[in-house]
C-alpha cells in the first residue's frame, strides 16, 4: 500500500478525501450523559454534528437520560482542524462546484476514519510517504493561503453529513492524471473536473 501511495504522489496527483467509511471503522470512545446535556451540547464538545452523533448511536431524535452511554469518535474535529480542512479544500477545489468542495472535505474525513491513513485531520493533510506529500497544496505551499467562504461552508456541511458519503478516499482530474493505479480504483462519483474513488 505504501508503494502505491508513493507512486500516486510521484505522479503529482492531487488526491483528497470524499465519502466516509462506515462508522464502525472509526476509533471510538464512550461518553456518559450528565444532567442537562443534550445531543447538541455533546456534539459541540466533541466536534461532530448532531446527525453524526445520533447515527453512530443508532438513534433518531431520541431523548437522552442521565447515565446513558454514548459512542463517540476518538478523534474530534477541532476549530484548527476545520481551518486546515478549509484551506486544503480551497486549494484543491478552486474553481470546482460547491458539491465538489464538500466532496473533497468528506474525503479528508473518510481518511481520518480509515485504518489505511493517519487518524487525525492534521495527520491526513500533511501525510508524507518517503518524502512525498499526499496533497499537492501541501507540497507547493498553497495550503498556507486563507480559505474562501465557500470552502469553510463546505467543511461544515461535510461534518454535518459525516457518514453519508460514498466511501471515497481519493480524487483526481482524469484529464491530467497519468497514474494507472488511480484509474484502476472504483469510481464513486464525478463532480466538476474531479473523479472521486475508493
Amino acid at each position: 500500500m505504501k508503494m502505491l501511495k508513493k507512486a500516486m504522489v510521484v505522479a503529482t496527483l492531487s488526491l483528497s478525501l470524499f465519502g466516509l467509511n462506515s462508522q464502525t471503522d472509526a476509533a471510538t470512545t464512550t461518553h456518559t450523559v450528565k444532567s442537562g446535556e443534550t445531543y447538541w451540547k455533546i456534539a459541540q464538545k466533541y466536534g461532530v454534528s448532531v446527525n453524526y452523533l445520533q447515527s453512530i448511536n443508532n438513534k433518531s431524535n431520541s431523548a437522552l437520560y442521565i447515565g446513558q452511554k454514548l459512542v463517540l469518535p476518538n478523534t474530534p474535529i477541532t476549530q484548527a482542524d476545520k481551518d486546515l480542512m478549509a484551506r486544503l479544500v480551497s486549494a484543491e477545489a478552486k474553481g470546482e462546484p460547491y458539491a465538489g468542495k464538500v466532496a473533497v472535505a468528506t474525503v479528508i474525513l473518510n481518511r481520518v476514519d480509515s485504518v489505511e491513513f493517519p487518524n487525525t485531520v492534521k495527520g491526513v493533510v500533511y501525510e508524507n510517504v518517503s518524502g512525498h506529500y499526499a496533497f499537492t497544496p501541501v507540497q507547493n505551499g498553497a495550503i498556507n493561503q486563507a480559505a474562501d467562504a465557500n470552502s469553510k461552508k463546505a467543511v461544515e456541511e461535510a461534518l454535518e453529513f459525516r457518514g453519508k458519503g460514498n466511501g471515497s478516499l481519493y480524487f483526481y482530474n482524469p484529464e491530467t492524471s497519468t497514474s494507472r493505479w488511480i484509474n484502476s480504483r472504483e469510481t464513486t462519483v464525478m463532480i466538476g473536473n474531479h473523479k472521486f474513488a475508493k
